[in-house]
């Protein structure tokens, strides 16, 4: 048996941290097992679903690396065959006509919920033999007994079929329901293994029922327990971003957003770090936990700092040019970009956290915190700005080991500690007093620029600083 799984969302909206995580699971347990993931876009929901909505599910899996062997399908191209089936259904009697207006069925769910009764279509229709003139739908004859399956993260669960209404199958204009469509979907793209939320599992039942009347072969059901926030209620918006999307932005990593959805409700030992591959290797539905996720923002940005720092700066470049695009730097044909880099990524959090903390490298003019302003930029260091810039003018090449070795002789030569002027060079440069090692900093920058800040920096030490700021 070659093994198939899906990912199916409803395109009404983005790819949601949920939604992303299911996707991850199927695909890494079809790589597991050398079968195939396939998508499929349920988009049945005509009055809410969008070529918006449909693009940034695409967008979503793509910037994951969550590629697909199959699809995209789309449920609204398939409606004549949901007909066909539901047609074989009804000449077998699995199906009845329901000829109940939906004025008449909501009178009855209000007044069952009066008497305290579950709000249940009450089958009033299942033996009627007239044939009115009027629309109908069709309804599924749910069987006596009770439904059972064995979910491979929750165990057996089971159902009483009384619980269960005689659900819509196709609606009075001819448009199919939700259930009807992944059942036939499901059994049709030969899907084995069914991998989604536990918010579906009541849905499961009516669905192992239409698979019998189909006499289609019933898949294996995992169903994933939901991703909760800090505060252990469902993830929304107050607990952060909920959009693939928007980590993007925010200058997130692809890979450490997988691996955070990945250790997500799944474990292997006490492994925090995974690659693709390793994940892939390791996926197993046995170490998928049967409590919810919860969602941790911190965590998250931990994982996205690792990869930072372990990246190589010719990986990072050219995911950094949309941030510093946003921030009004053309900076695509800069030669000194991954130095740049090498210098911020092992302090920066996020891409878009690097950018702006590099932008000191790209001003014509340096910002300067008025106390670092105040406390270096004095006449005294102005002698000394002036003496190194004559020593790293005549610097043949501007490496960090040069530059410290200028300094080091400035150093020897005046009788100071490195402290003592490595500060008031670093306040120069960036305008403040954190930064990368200054001679990391230095050699990031270049040559022009650097002599170009020392010298602005030596003529404002000149210059008793104005009061007002």
């Amino acid at each position: 048996m070659t093994v198939r799984t899906r990912f199916a969302p409803s395109p009404t909206g983005y790819l949601h941290i949920g939604g992303a995580r299911t996707a991850l699971f199927n695909l890494l347990f079809a790589r597991r097992h050398k079968g195939k993931f396939v998508l499929r876009i349920e988009d049945t929901d005509v009055a809410r679903s969008t070529k918006e909505s449909i693009q940034a599910i695409l967008d979503g899996m793509e910037w994951l690396g969550l590629g697909w062997d199959e699809g995209p399908f789309f449920q609204s191209r398939r409606f004549d065959e949901y007909r066909r089936r539901a047609e074989e259904l009804l000449a077998k009697g699995a199906l009845y006509r329901c000829y109940c207006t939906p004025e008449e069925l909501e009178a009855r769910r209000e007044a069952a919920m009066k008497d305290g009764r579950p709000p249940m279509y009450d089958g009033r229709c299942r033996e009627r033999a007239d044939r009115p003139d009027t629309p109908f739908a069709l309804r599924f004859r749910v069987p006596p007994g009770a439904t059972s399956f064995k979910d491979e993260i929750k165990g057996v669960i089971s159902f009483e079929n009384s619980s269960i209404e005689d659900l819509v199958v196709l609606r009075s204009d001819g448009t199919p329901t939700y259930n009807f469509c992944v059942v036939v979907d499901d059994a049709e793209m030969a899907i084995t293994h069914v991998i989604r939320g536990d918010d579906h599992i009541n849905n499961t039942p009516k669905q192992i029922l239409l698979y019998r009347a189909l006499e289609y072969a019933v898949p294996v059901f995992a169903h994933l327990p939901m991703i909760l926030g800090a505060d252990k209620t469902r993830l929304s918006k107050r607990h952060g971003a909920t959009s693939v999307m928007a980590y993007k932005e925010m200058g997130y990593l692809p890979h450490a957003l997988v691996n955070y959805l990945a250790r997500l409700g799944w474990s292997h030992g006490d492994q925090e770090i995974f690659s693709l591959g390793e994940l892939i290797e390791k996926f197993s539905l046995d170490s998928v936990g049967k409590s919810s996720g919860v969602f941790n923002p911190d965590k998250l940005l931990w994982l996205n700092q690792h990869y930072m720092k372990s990246s190589s700066p010719e990986e990072l470049t050219p995911l950094m040019l949309p941030f510093w695009k946003e921030l009004g730097v053309e900076a695509s044909d800069d030669p000194r970009l991954p130095a740049i880099i090498k210098t911020l990524q092992e302090r920066a959090r996020t891409l878009k956290e690097m950018a702006e903390g590099s932008l000191f490298y790209f001003r014509e003019t340096v910002e300067y915190e008025p106390k670092a302003r105040e406390k270096f930029l004095t006449p005294g260091n102005s002698e000394l700005f002036e003496l190194l810039s004559g020593r790293l003018s005549a610097l043949p090449s501007f490496t960090e080991k040069e530059l410290e070795a200028a300094f080091n002789a400035l150093l020897e030569e005046k009788g100071l500690k490195l402290g003592k002027l490595a500060q008031p060079v670093r306040v120069a440069l960036t305008g403040g007093t954190v930064s990368p090692g200054i001679f990391e900093t230095l050699s990031a920058m270049g040559k022009d620029l650097a002599l170009k800040r020392l010298a602005d920096a030596a003529a404002l030490a000149k210059r008793p600083a104005d009061p007002q700021g």
